[in-house]
This record gives structure tokens, sequence and C-alpha cells, in this order.
């Protein structure tokens, strides 16, 4: 006597389940442009390393006890290699009930996908293509339910400060979903195919009276640029499965591991001519960052995050000799360099992302303040303010600053950590203090300007004088501020990496602060 029966309902139930929602769910998936639940997990894996589990969650259908049929849960889940790493990977069928509804257990439920992450300390993957709560679960269930998701939530939460979490929004994502898009350390969505919100038109239609489109109301133009709820923005799927790729790679499996050195592929003594004239004599002049980024990072090693957000900063993950960093610069080209609220959110999510997985903080300054004006104040530039100085003096790994331009006021002060394994470095091109010199000679020198028989002349005096003390050379003979030739700046840079190694080893685990989204 054998269980060869028992097999074989085993096999017919995995072929239904890999069936998805049926051959009309399928079609209108691949009709709108869109990847199934299973070629994407197949997209996003190293080939034939997947291996599902729950896979036969869902509602079975009897006729005298008697098995006919299955309708598995709209959630494909499992462990798969990812560049020969685990990761965990969760992932949304839009072809099953529009991905809403997800059968939840009881007693002796298997652990959750999340749970399993947080438990292994392994990497999160999140494919989002779901509609979130549904009434229609209402009738099945035969009664209404409290809202009590955070039962689950919670290891998603815990999980943010233990191994690094990654969310693709690929379709129209409602309710929990939209919300666990932003509820990691990297997010993306897809041109044209990704909107998220908290509920859907037809909910803004019964709430607000009045109809707007699932694009209008939650497409990528709001929430990569706007809102800032999404970091980056793919040209299709296979894009966006890249760009996953590119991020993970720059981060250790949890925080209990070194982040990974990469093959060594530049000369860390690199000297580029052109940092000796990328800033403009002419402070009235701008220049390109980018290109300051490029010249002293490993070759083609930057990956930004957030570049349609925040712009004022440009943002994002490099390596120097291989050795895997955060590294952020002004913006002259947006704002003038000025921190508003919007880039201040960015820098507040770098600091935090290389303090929980151990990378060094790399920061090219040319701050010339908080961003002021009626629009700033609106928007709460203080605040934004506040948490900086906050996460930043929260902040233990190490920390080298290199001011490439201006150094003024609290802004500037962003730049600065008072404890741990800090470094900083000046450009001759470099000019500080509490605030600049033109708007502040009006102010301090007021009564002394409008007395004057020529107030302008005046002004203009009085700016000159004060102009003559604000070479970096001064500060440098109080002080002992290290001033470099810009060309020194990479082999500097990958020197501090370097001896940060040592440092770096001893934070290994949890973060002292949680991470926060």
């Amino acid at each position: 006597m054998s269980w060869d029966s028992e097999v074989r309902e085993l096999e017919k139930r995995r072929e239904i389940a890999a069936e998805m929602g049926g051959a009309e769910g399928v079609a209108r998936q691949r009709k709108r442009g869109k990847l199934t639940v299973r070629e994407r997990i197949s997209a996003i894996s190293d080939d034939g390393s997947f291996r599902e589990f729950m896979g036969l969650m869902g509602a079975g259908r009897y006729e005298n006890n008697v098995f006919k049929d299955f309708l598995p849960r709209p959630l494909v889940e499992g462990v798969a290699k990812f560049d020969d790493r685990k990761v965990v990977i969760t992932a949304g069928d839009f072809t099953v009930r529009g991905g809403s509804g997800g059968t939840r257990g009881g007693i002796g439920q298997e652990l959750s996908a999340s749970q399993r992450a947080l438990e292994w300390r392994l990497p999160y993957i999140r494919l989002l293509d779901a509609a979130g709560g549904s009434v229609r679960s209402f009738e099945e269930l035969g009664r209404t339910y409290t809202p009590d998701g955070n039962a689950w939530v919670q290891y998603e939460v815990q999980l943010l400060s233990t191994a690094p979490v990654v969310s693709a929004v690929l379709g129209s994502v409602a309710g929990l979903p939209a919300v666990q898009a932003p509820l990691s350390h990297f997010s993306i969505m897809v041109k044209d195919m990704s909107q998220i919100f908290p509920g859907g038109p037809p909910v803004v239609k019964a709430a607000l009276g009045y109809d707007i489109t699932k694009e209008e109301l939650g497409g990528d133009h709001i929430h990569v640029r706007e809102s800032g709820c999404i970091d980056n923005l793919a040209k299709d799927e296979e894009d966006a499965f890249r760009q996953i790729r590119t991020f993970l790679s720059y981060l250790p499996s949890s925080v209990d591991e070194p982040a990974p050195r990469s093959a060594i592929t530049d000369d860390p003594e690199r000297r580029e001519e052109l940092l000796l004239s990328a800033m403009p004599k002419d402070r009235r002049k701008t220049y390109d960052a980018r290109k300051i980024l490029q010249a002293v990072v490993d070759t083609d090693s930057f990956f930004e995050i957030s570049p349609l957000y925040g712009r004022a900063r440009i943002i994002g993950l490099a390596r120097f000799n291989g050795y895997p960093v955060g590294i952020m610069i002004n913006n002259p080209r947006y704002n003038g360099s000025s921190t508003d609220v919007a880039a201040g959110s960015k820098v507040n999510r770098l600091i935090q992302l290389c303090d929980t997985f151990h990378l060094p903080m790399i920061s090219l300054a040319d701050e010339p303040g908080f961003m002021v004006g009626l629009e700033s104040e609106k928007r709460g530039i203080e605040r934004a303010g506040a948490r900086m100085i906050s996460t930043l003096c929260l902040s233990r790994m190490p920390w080298v600053t290199v001011v490439i331009g201006r150094l003024y006021g609290v802004a500037g002060q962003c730049h600065h950590r008072p404890s741990g394994m800090y470094r900083r470095y000046a450009w001759p091109s470099a000019n500080w203090g509490s605030m600049h010199i033109s708007g502040g000679a009006a102010a301090a020198y007021r009564s002394e300007i409008e007395s004057a028989d020529d107030p302008d002349a005046k002004r203009a005096e009085i700016e000159e004088r004060l102009q003559a003390l604000a070479s970096p050379f001064r500060t440098a003979e109080a002080t002992g501020q290290d001033i470099i030739d810009p060309r020194e700046t990479r082999p500097l840079l990958c020197e501090f990496v370097e001896e940060a190694q040592r440092i770096l080893k001893t934070q290994l685990g949890p973060p002292t602060i949680p991470y926060m989204p």
C-alpha cells in the first residue's frame, strides 16, 4: 500500500496553483502589458533557484469530501537566490481576485514571508500588484472584522532594522500594499504601469464626490516627483528588476554582516584634472555636480536614489576601491543647492540606510543653507532641519565631508558630526560661516548702512571688508582645518573608506536607533 493517490492530488493542486487565476485572468494581465506573478519571480531570481512556500494555501472546493478544485491565494512567496545570495520574495497575483483578500490562517499557520526574512535574516523583496482588502470578503466570512493588520505588519517594521527591504510597485496598488511600498529601504515604480493610493477612484468618488483616474490619483508623476513616497522610476519591469539587483548589491544580507566588497576595477590613487576647475571662481555660475561625483567614485559605480525628488541634493550608493558607501552632494542646478524639506527627507533616509547596514557616509558639501521663503515655511523647513540634526547626531557609521563650496548656517551644520569616526577636508574654493556675507551684512550693519550718505557704497565697502576674512586659509590657521588640492579627493576618500572598515566591524548588529521610513 502506497501514498500514490495522495501524491497525485498534491501534483494536481500544484498544477492548479501554477495556473494562477486561470487563462482569462492571465490574458487580462498580459493585455495590460504586465508579466504574471510567476514570470516576475523567474525574471528576478537566479535560474531555477525559487523554492515556494505556502503554495497550497487557498480555498479548496469539495464534493462529498472529495477534492474537485482549488483557488490559490493571490500571493506567491518563497526563497530564491539573487546573484547567488538567498532572498525572500513575496509577490502579489493580480490574476486572482485582483490580488485582494489574501487568505489568513489562524492557529497553526506557517510563518509569513516577512517573519521568515526576519528570523533567517535575509533580504526581503516585495513585488506589489494587489488591490488590498475587498468587501467581497465580508460575505465569505459571514461578518466584518476589525482592521488588526499590525499583527502581521509588525514583523515588516522590525525587518527594516534587520535586513534590506525592497518594494516594486508593478500595477495598481491600494490599501495596505500601498503603504508597504514605502515601508522599505528602496522602492520603485514602472512608468505608465504603476499607481499607489490608500483608496482608488471609486473610494475617492464616494468620499469626496469627484471623478479621477488611477493615473491622475497615484501615478509615478505624483509619487516619484512630488510626494517622494517612491524612490525610483523604471522604464519597464526588466529595468525595475535590474535596479533592485543593483541596489541590493551594495548591501549585506543583514545587519550582522559587513557589506560586500566588489572586485577592484579602478585605481584608488586616480587624480582627476577636471576637479581642479570643477568649481567656478565666479560664484554666480553653476556646475555639474554629477561630474564631480563620477570623478571621485569607482568608475560607473554610482547608483542614484530618488533622482526626481528633492533635487537640491543628489544621493545614492557608490564604491571606493570596491567598498560600498553612501554618498551625497548638493545640486546647484536646483534651488541653488539650498536644502528644502524634500531634500532633507532624502538625506535622512540615506543616513539611516548607511547607519543600519554599516556603510561609510561621504558628503560633498556646497551648502548655502536651508531653503528660505514662504513656501518653505509652509512645508515645515524647521522641523525638517530638526530631523536632519537628530538623525545625523544619532548615527555611528564613519563619515567624511569634503567642503567643495559653501557651508552656511544650520544646514551647513548638517554636514558635520561631532562624534565617532568623522573627518573633514576642504577645497580652496570653500567658504563658510553662520550666514552669507551679502545678506548678513545688510542685517548686522543696518543702521550704519542706512545712515551713510551713499548706503549702497557703504554696504559694498562692508562686504568687501568681510570678504577679506572669508578665505578658508584663515580658518585653517586657527582651527587646523585640512585644505586639499581637489585632485587629491579620490585617494583621500579611498584611504578613509579603507580605514573605516575596522570601525564598521565593531558596529555589526542591529542599529542603536530603529530604522524609520
